[in-house]
């Protein structure tokens, strides 16, 4: 059984898609594309996929993976553009490796995201994220199936800056660019999170919605902050041992991660 990462995004008016809906697309895909899927046993198969953090309905992503157990083996970039030509204008699939190596959703360690705050301006912005910063907690309220819920928004935050947006002049009204870095953690601490506690903070409380974009989620490097490529040890392995018809059968025989992962995990 040959396993495929696909890494794939959210974009447009598609970033209101849930993850669901996500799921239906792929799967239509899958078929038109005519990929020779392994399913699961039992009275009602299914393809298997597994699912990896996907990010919350409204929010976009340049970053979502999952994975995909093939009964054939499949050139990646082949498979690929045809998933990329089978899937609507905004889930594209951009990248696909042959999982070579064990743990990809232990790799994603940490997200990095933009917050776009139209209304706000940068000086505000930056006050706000002083003040976030400078808390040794932060407290913030959400609802979950098992009603409200308080946890510390500050924990979980590696990094977070606010910078001017494109559109931060007075002509245009004011934009500020929040960068943000959080860790994933138990409970998640999402972008809406970090809002809530700017709220809290420092009286942030742009206009309008945030407009949220999820840039990359990966390995976290302790020492500089970033998030790395959570597909390059795979890729490495590739290129340190070229596929041969075994090794492309084979695939790793690592099991894979948990499939049908709740949608808004990050």
């Amino acid at each position: 059984m040959q396993r495929i990462r696909l890494r794939y995004t959210k974009r447009g008016r598609l970033r209101f898609t849930s993850h669901r809906d996500f799921q239906r697309a792929f799967e239509r895909a899958l078929r038109r594309a005519e990929v020779p899927m392994a399913y699961s046993a039992g009275f009602t198969p299914h393809p298997k996929v597994s699912y990896a953090n996907a990010a919350p309905t409204g929010t976009g992503s340049e970053g979502e993976y999952l994975e995909i157990a093939l009964t054939e083996p499949r050139d990646p970039e082949t498979l690929r553009v045809l998933l990329e030509e089978s899937l609507p204008a905004g889930l594209d699939v951009i990248e696909a490796v042959e999982a070579r190596t064990p743990g990809l959703p232990d790799r994603l360690e940490a997200s990095v995201w933009e917050l776009r705050l139209d209304g706000v301006g940068t000086p505000e912005a930056q006050r706000a994220v002083a003040s976030f910063l400078a808390a040794e907690a932060v407290e913030v309220e959400r609802r979950t199936k098992n009603g409200m819920r308080t946890f510390d928004a500050r924990a979980a935050v590696v990094d977070l800056e606010a910078v001017e947006g494109a559109a931060d002049r007075p002509e245009e009204g004011a934009c500020a660019i929040l960068r943000l870095v959080v860790r994933h953690s138990t409970p998640a601490v999402r972008p809406d999170d970090v809002l809530s506690g700017l709220r809290a903070t420092a009286d942030l409380a742009p206009p309008v919605p945030a407009a949220v974009t999820r840039l990359a989620q990966g390995p976290l490097d302790a020492e500089s902050g970033t998030v790395t490529d959570p597909l390059a040890p795979d890729r490495e392995a590739a290129m340190a041992a070229p596929p041969t018809a075994a090794g492309l059968t084979a695939a790793t025989g690592a099991p894979p991660f948990s499939e049908g992962a709740p949608e808004g995990s990050a």
